[in-house]
């Protein structure tokens, strides 16, 4: 108990560093989402972070620190892993239609029993290859899924015509900015702070030119 009563103060204190009001119970099940994810972890190497204080920070606060830039009814996260930004997201932000893509067999397995267990009604986890989803999303999330150019050229179709891109990146990624697919822009970029993480993290907006 006591150990995720630290992780509880860990993920409660980046919480406030970045300035974010979560709804009643959230940090609980983000906390049961850590829980889930390290235990599958240790039989299906979900990701590379086995650490628990550095889940709290590399998968959930990293995954918050774009939640001030998420906007619309629904949202395709790319690429999504073990469920991030996604599952972090439909926790935090909760009544938005999401869709979880990943093409890993075994990952999409683990999306399905969190989206079960964290009773997530809104989300779905589909195993396929980005450029064969079918929709049309007002948000697409992608974490170090792929360069500009990839993420965008298989992606692009599920962007509404209002919608934003976020693509989440370590060091600002200047050398792909010229493979931005034609129809797509930069609308912004935005530096991010991750509480306890002393790594680069940017963010780029990208929409319908």
């Amino acid at each position: 108990m006591a150990a995720r009563e630290s992780l509880q103060a860990r993920l409660e204190q980046g919480v406030d560093a970045l300035r974010l009001s979560l709804p009643a119970g959230a940090v609980a099940r983000l906390l049961d989402y850590q829980a889930l994810l390290q235990r599958w972890n240790a039989a299906y190497n979900l990701t590379a972070v086995r650490d628990p204080d550095e889940m709290v920070t590399r998968h959930l606060l990293d995954s918050l620190a774009i939640l001030p830039y998420v906007q619309g009814r629904s949202l395709a996260d790319l690429g999504t892993g073990p469920g991030l930004p996604g599952i972090v997201l439909a926790i935090a932000s909760p009544g938005r239609e999401i869709l979880l893509v990943d093409s890993n067999g075994k990952k999409v397995r683990f999306l399905r029993e969190a989206i079960r267990a964290l009773k997530l009604d809104h989300v779905r986890a589909v195993q396929s290859r980005v450029e064969e989803v079918e929709g049309e999303y007002d948000c697409i999330t992608a974490r170090a899924f792929a360069s500009l150019a990839d993420m965008l050229g298989w992606g692009g179709h599920l962007l509404a015509p209002e919608g934003i891109l976020l693509a989440m990146k370590g060091k600002q990624p200047d050398d792909e900015l010229a493979g931005i697919p034609t129809g797509f822009v930069l609308r912004s970029t935005h530096q991010l702070s991750v509480p306890g993480l002393a790594a680069e993290r940017h963010l780029l907006v990208l929409g319908h030119a």
